[in-house]
């Protein structure tokens, strides 16, 4: 079983494939997700799962154990995790729960632990099914529970804005009340920075990305080299992406490239802060982003099972899948930093010593986004993908 689904992978990725842009609807037409599907040509059908797996994923960013190549099936599964993990989705999937627990069957998973909240209030928002936003959720809370199985999942939902809304708030307070841990928000306000009107206006929304307990993470977005809100807001985690690469026998030899894609650029609006002086040198004196960067690229995406929209398994890319992929990251992890704002002084701490700098990241160097990746801090993958000591 295992030789044929390796063989099924390549196969797959040796024939034409196509990418299809999930355009992701809400009621708030600035709210959109950076999302993707591979088609591979002359796939055999929904119900066999292609693409990343969570033990190739884990193995790739040291949440296990490695196993030589990294390979979809035969990597450690991982087994961490502990508080909460929220993920915020427009409206409800209706298949999202029996979707999450085969996905967790399927890879040996323990069973998710999910609560569902409506963002306004008593009973259920509206279903999101064939919307995008259907295959979003069923990302969202599928990655985020196969890096970290222990953590249990909120998913916060919204109709209209995700701020608006209160959608950010309820996540950060269930989080901080569960015992801490993150929020994923793989969305963007559509616009750059320019979403909410004129001037510096997005300034007035940094307090929703800060919480006693609670880091929050998000999309850098698809659209290259240009920052993007709430991503860069200096209260958020910036998940930027890359491309694993795989030899010819399907082996992951430790090397990733930027995305084409990915999110990233130099904030307008925002001061650069303090954790990111190390980088002033880059940015000058603005927020730049992204700050970390996981598998986006949609040629090297990631299983997801979604009834809705893919009618079974397929495959997905775009930074909507680094920013839970990193959220179950840094709750794997455990020791949950107090805010965003320790967490990211940490990473660029580690950045600014050259020791920890090389034992805790990959520095991504190849691949352009608008931007060239380059050594250190770039403007597609930040200060690169995270190696954690399991990983050594």
């Amino acid at each position: 079983m295992k030789n044929s689904y390796l063989l099924l992978l390549l196969a797959s990725f040796a024939c034409a494939q196509t990418v299809v842009h999930f355009k992701s609807t809400t009621g708030f037409a600035k709210v959109h997700t950076p999302l993707y599907r591979l088609i591979p040509a002359g796939k055999v059908g929904p119900e066999i799962p292609q693409g990343e797996t969570p033990a190739s994923i884990a193995c790739i960013y040291g949440v296990v154990p490695p196993t030589e190549g990294c390979p979809p099936t035969g990597s450690l599964i991982p087994t961490g995790g502990s508080g909460a993990i929220a993920v915020l989705e427009y409206g409800s999937n209706s298949t999202m729960q029996s979707d999450a627990a085969l996905f967790s069957a399927t890879f040996g998973l323990p069973a998710p632990n999910i609560t569902e909240v409506c963002a306004l209030g008593a009973g259920q928002c509206p279903y999101n099914d064939q919307t995008g936003w259907d295959v979003e959720t069923a990302l969202d809370v599928q990655w985020a529970h196969a890096m970290a199985p222990n953590a249990r999942i909120y998913v916060v939902e919204f109709v209209n804005d995700p701020l608006g809304d209160g959608a950010e708030t309820a996540a950060a307070q269930l989080v901080s009340v569960a015992g801490g841990g993150e929020v994923s928000n793989s969305w963007g306000y559509n616009g750059g920075e320019s979403w909410c009107g004129e001037g510096a206006c997005e300034l007035e929304y940094d307090s929703y990305f800060v919480y006693p307990g609670v880091v929050f993470f998000a999309s850098a977005g698809d659209h290259g080299a240009e920052p993007e809100y709430p991503s860069v807001s200096p209260g958020v985690v910036s998940a930027g992406g890359t491309y694993v690469v795989r030899n010819n026998k399907g082996l992951y030899k430790g090397t990733e490239e930027c995305w084409a894609g990915s999110g990233g650029g130099e904030s307008v609006y925002e001061p650069i802060p303090t954790y990111q002086n190390v980088i002033s040198g880059i940015v000058g004196g603005f927020r730049g982003t992204p700050d970390l960067a996981a598998d986006a690229d949609p040629y090297s995406g990631v299983a997801v099972y979604n009834t809705t929209s893919c009618g079974g398994w397929c495959i997905i890319g775009g930074t909507s899948v680094a920013s839970p992929v990193l959220a179950g990251i840094a709750n794997a992890a455990g020791g949950f930093q107090s805010s965003t704002l320790d967490e990211l002084a940490k990473v660029y701490g580690e950045y600014r010593n050259a020791k920890e700098y090389k034992a805790d990241f990959h520095d991504v160097t190849v691949g352009y986004n608008g931007e060239p990746a380059r050594k250190g801090w770039d403007y597609c993958t930040g200060v690169g993908t995270p190696r954690t000591e399991k990983a050594e």
